[in-house]
């Protein structure tokens, strides 16, 4: 499996979190070196809480379950 299916994967499983908030987040890219990019979409976008949010439940997620993922930025 690419890495990009791999990411893809674990953001839909971490979506419905997101979604029970009334926020979403969409899969942007991701670089040869592990970058993932993503959007915040919904009540996350412009959240004051979205950064924690990405970083300490997103990309912990995300890097868990695809160790390639160095780390996880917003669009």
């Amino acid at each position: 499996m690419l890495l990009q299916e791999k990411v893809e994967n674990a953001i839909e499983e971490v979506r419905p979190s997101l979604q029970a908030d009334g926020g979403d987040i969409q899969f942007i890219s991701v670089s040869e070196e592990g970058e993932v990019t993503v959007k915040l979409t919904g009540a996350c976008h412009g959240c004051p809480m979205a950064q924690l949010t990405l970083k300490e439940g997103v990309e912990k997620y995300i890097k868990k379950i695809v160790p390639e993922v160095t780390s996880v930025i917003s669009q």
